[in-house]
């Protein structure tokens, strides 16, 4: 899917519309739409049947235009759509929008369908978006070819992707209403050949395009997402994602939609942070961040500066931040000096920062006060608080408040925003107020506003770490051959972790109730035994695992665990002996294991409980590679952390040490490469600095 091909699928210069019908509402919108635009001339009404449609001629076929067609609308049933593609390549059209529905969402049937369809366009070399798509909107290029009602007309600079037609049309209308401008809206519907992925692809190469929002139920051709997503990220453009299927009631709905596959939802978040997607769950979340992301782009500080009139809003917005995870540092003493020489005696230069209400009487309190926090060198945005008009006409009594607070951030470093308390339409007149005061951007809201600038400060740091991660990992590790076989003994997966510098319990293997006896006695103390096979995952369950076993019991209890699998070897285990390691003090346990997802790869994830990682449900997950500062986050980020910090006597966890030992499992993993399919390390016994695996899985992928 090449950037040339989307751009001649984006920027028609004539548009077919093969099935326009008067009684087709979407007929009517897009021929009206089209029209309004300008673009009459070179829009052609195609209806085998009727010799005029919407009042104007109408052509047989697509070849009887007699002029070349960039783009066709197919909104015929899916049993005609074939001839209708064949018929608009033979115009010469090297797009084609399919509007019909009766695909993939439809069931199995519908699937065979929509992948006839797309093999169809492959052939004649025609880009096809859709099928059950409502169209586009490419609004700098003029072009609103989409079966919506009141396209945007004036160009923006977010960009907006939609799975679902029908929701987009209340995604534009709240943009319109919070203020946040559109350069294109795109539905994509089943993602037949066209997929989210391509688009971002496409528009982080866009000029017109300074953020990308996404709404979406699946991720279609992952590696293509995952890619264009990094791009996006290199390039300072953030891509908000509303992704639906978080539960399974979404998930069905999604499947019933557009036939949409809905994964594990903690792999989705895991994925998505990694690339540098910030998720979100509300249409309002994800417009109102990518505007503030397109206006402000990256922060170079994560640092917000409030300045507002209300104290009652500054103890809202202190309580939002504290909730969101939003930095409101206290003003350098340089500021502070600043902010003494502006406000009144018994004002305070604090953040969030009250002007008082002497900035009523002289507005230039606003502009010092803007400007000096919007250089504080802790601060990377600068936010002003402060009311505007939504209805009635004639000039707005606080205009004189709006100058004075675009003056402040003018003349300050950081890029300024302006908030509203409540949220409210920022209609022509507020426009019309702000543009005169030389404020950009506005965000109606509290919440959403805080939200947001929390979400930008997350992704902006988020940028900075990746990068480190790549250079740390600009080096492939080297590849590590696994031993022969599709399954491996705990003693091959702990020659593995071994060789990778993973530190693992002491244990002999023996093969005999003898060597059994004298391995327990060499250790000196109690000792736990367990079976030894490629083909026994789950030890405990066959009584395959004794613990505490002393060495005048060790021979007995030998032979007891090799009894206790040649029960289970009727499913035809491979059996080649015991397992002996010392026993250890009851100290924290953790889970960290690699496994391979269909999607996206292979995964690292970490949780607390050993035994009852089910039952705790308590896990971080990321893609590789993981360096040890991802790691330690993952760690301190589980809701159990507090285990590891020291609980009732037993010692803090060496949380830099455990994290070299996972980030090094990742590394191990990385290295066996595509031959890998899942690689267990459960329990990973953690006492102070004291680190051991204590039983190790490795599965070959088939």
């Amino acid at each position: 899917m090449t950037p040339e091909r989307l751009r001649t699928l984006l920027a028609p210069r004539s548009v077919a519309l093969i099935g326009a019908s008067d009684r087709s509402a979407f007929s009517r919108l897009l021929y009206g739409n089209l029209t309004a635009a300008g673009r009459a001339d070179t829009t052609y009404l195609v209806n085998r049947r009727s010799p005029e449609v919407h009042g104007r001629p109408a052509h047989r076929t697509c070849a009887e235009i007699g002029g070349p067609v960039d783009l066709a609308f197919v909104m015929v049933p899916a049993e005609a759509a074939p001839d209708a593609v064949r018929d608009a390549a033979v115009a010469g059209a090297r797009g084609v929008a399919v509007l019909s529905s009766g695909y993939a969402e439809t069931g199995a049937e519908g699937r065979r369908r929509q992948e006839e369809l797309a093999g169809l366009a492959e052939e004649l070399g025609v880009v096809l978006l859709g099928p059950n798509a409502l169209g586009f909107v490419n609004v700098a290029a003029g072009v609103p070819a989409i079966a919506l009602a009141d396209p945007p007309s004036a160009p923006g600079d977010v960009a907006l992707i939609s799975q679902s037609g029908a929701c987009c049309g209340a995604m534009t209308d709240f943009a319109a209403l919070a203020g946040v401008g559109l350069s294109h809206v795109i539905t994509v519907g089943n993602e037949a050949m066209v997929t989210v992925g391509h688009l971002v692809d496409h528009l982080v190469d866009d000029p017109a395009t300074k953020a990308i929002a996404v709404f979406m139920e699946a991720v279609r051709e992952p590696e293509v997402f995952a890619a264009a997503a990094r791009r996006a990220a290199r390039a300072g453009k953030a891509l908000v994602v509303l992704k639906a299927g978080r539960s399974e009631l979404a998930a069905r709905a999604a499947a019933s939609h557009t036939g949409a596959l809905v994964g594990d939802d903690r792999v989705v978040d895991a994925v998505f942070e990694r690339l540098g997607v910030i998720r979100v769950d509300t249409i309002e979340d994800m417009l109102v961040t990518a505007g503030v992301a397109a206006y402000t782009g990256p922060l170079d500080r994560p640092g917000a500066g409030i300045v507002s009139i209300s104290g009652g809003a500054c103890d809202i917005i202190a309580d939002l931040a504290d909730g969101a995870g939003l930095r409101l540092p206290e003003p350098a003493e340089g500021t502070v000096r600043r902010l003494a020489r502006v406000l009144p005696a018994f004002g305070a230069a604090h953040n969030p920062l009250d002007v008082t209400g002497a900035a009523v009487k002289d507005p230039q309190i606003w502009r010092e006060a803007v400007a000096a926090v919007g250089d504080d060198p802790s601060v990377g945005i600068v936010v002003a608080v402060n009311s505007l008009p939504w209805r009635g006409d004639g000039p707005f009594y606080g205009q004189r408040y709006v100058d004075a607070i675009g003056a402040g951030m003018a003349a300050g470093r950081a890029p300024g925003l302006y908030l509203t308390q409540v949220t409210q339409p920022v209609g022509p007149r507020a426009r019309a107020v702000l543009d005169a005061g030389g404020v950009a951007h506005v965000v109606p809201g509290l919440r959403l506003g805080v939200e947001a600038i929390a979400r930008l400060a997350r992704w902006s740091a988020h940028r900075a770490e990746e990068e480190t991660a790549l250079r740390e990992h600009a080096v492939p590790a080297p590849r590590v051959a696994l031993p022969e076989g599709d399954a491996f003994s705990e003693v091959d997966a702990r020659a593995l972790l071994e060789a990778a510098g993973i530190p693992v319990v002491p244990a002999r293997h023996v093969r005999s109730a003898e060597e059994a006896e004298r391995a327990a006695a060499e250790f000196g103390g109690p000792v736990a035994m367990k079976i030894v096979s490629p083909d026994i995952a789950h030890k405990t369950d066959l009584g395959c695992v004794r613990l505490g076993v002393t060495a005048d019991q060790a021979a007995a209890v030998h032979d007891e665990i090799m009894a206790a699998a040649r029960g289970a070897a009727a499913a035809g285990a491979r059996l080649d002996g015991v397992l002996v390691a010392p026993m250890r003090a009851e100290a924290p346990e953790l889970l960290v294991g690699v496994t391979r997802d269909p999607d996206w790869g292979l995964l690292l994830a970490v949780a607390l409980g050993g035994v009852l990682v089910e039952v705790l449900d308590d896990a971080a997950l990321s893609p590789l590679p993981v360096t040890p500062a991802r790691a330690r986050a993952m760690l301190t980020g589980l809701r159990g952390a507090a285990v590891l910090r020291g609980h009732r006597g037993s010692p803090a966890a060496d949380l830099d040490r455990l994290a070299e030992v996972v980030a090094a499992v990742g590394r191990l993993a990385a290295a066996l490469g595509p031959d890998l399919e899942s690689l267990e390390i459960n329990p990973l016994r953690v006492c102070g600095s004291q680190i051991e695996a204590l039983d190790a899985l490795v599965v070959r992928r088939r």
